[in-house]
């Protein structure tokens, strides 16, 4: 992989010595990668081909990698390190731990959610916060929720499972649920949130597209003293009938304002199976030809 990419330089490896000659660029640039992938290995991570790829694809455009693979944001209750694994996510979690409210926007693939879910519980085993409160909106997906069978938590819990899926990938069930019973970590709906102060907290709104100009305004001053909250979405998979999302609006009407941060993902930070980024992909080239196909017909 790596000598296909560089074809314009001879890779020997030695024993423990990787020599390298031939073009003075591209000599440069697997010099970068040879030493990132060491700081990796030193780290006790085995990166994956796709994320060697992405690394090679990073040195050839000349970005700094600075704390991709490396930056450990969540050790998993079976020892699995959770890491950037993109320039965009370590450029979100920087956001997280600099400022007190961060929107996270971008496709599906992401890691929005998932790296949200582990710095939250990063800053409740150090302290930082008292709590946890993970919260969607609960959008009626072509059903009436008074139609659903169940109280009023049986019929929300499909709509929060994601979050579920998160923490039990990060720690053990039985932990989870005595969390859950002493108040250290709340799921619930967004609904819920209406009223309340949140205060030495960490409150994760996700599928934030979906919620309503009023319901985003509702939710951020919620915000309580040393909280901080992330707010995360795709504005290409609104929900929203008829009503323009609060996560749209909000990004002109608090721009600029000092300590809270807008991080935008993109194609390249997906993390998820190869074909994803693929069928994104094919999505933006699809939007982007409706588009310049209307302003032609304007």
């Amino acid at each position: 992989m790596i000598s296909k990419s560089f074809s314009g330089a001879q890779i020997v490896a030695r024993g423990d010595r990787v020599h390298i000659a031939g073009d003075a660029k591209q000599v440069d640039q697997l010099e970068r990668l040879f030493r990132k992938l060491l700081q990796v290995a030193r780290d006790d991570h085995m990166p994956s081909p796709q994320e060697v790829q992405y690394l090679i694809s990073q040195v050839q455009e000349g970005n700094e990698m600075e704390g991709v693979l490396t930056d450990v944001v969540q050790v998993t209750h079976w020892g699995e390190m959770i890491r950037p694994k993109t320039i965009g996510q370590r450029r979100y979690i920087q956001a997280v731990r600099e400022n007190d409210v961060v929107f996270s926007v971008g496709p599906a693939g992401t890691g929005k959610t998932y790296l949200a879910v582990a710095a939250a519980l990063q800053h409740l085993r150090r302290g930082a916060v008292k709590r946890v409160v993970l919260t969607r909106p609960a959008v009626e997906a072509g059903e009436e929720l008074g139609f659903l069978p169940g109280d009023i938590l049986q019929k929300v819990n499909p709509y929060l499972q994601p979050l579920y899926d998160a923490i039990y990938d990060m720690i053990p069930v039985s932990e989870f649920e005595k969390h859950v019973q002493n108040g250290r970590i709340e799921i619930a709906p967004l609904a819920f949130m209406r009223g309340r102060t949140l205060n030495h907290a960490f409150v994760l709104l996700d599928e934030a597209q979906n919620t309503t100009s009023t319901q985003m305004k509702m939710f951020l001053t919620r915000l309580g003293f040393d909280s901080k909250a992330v707010i995360t979405g795709d504005v290409t998979q609104v929900d929203l009938v008829g009503r323009e999302s609060g996560l749209i609006q909000v990004q002109d009407i608090l721009a600029g304002i000092p300590g809270i941060a807008f991080v935008y993902l993109d194609g390249k930070d997906v993390v998820r199976h190869p074909l994803v980024k693929a069928i994104i992909e094919a999505y933006e080239r699809s939007e982007k030809r409706a588009s310049a196909s209307e302003e032609t017909r304007g």
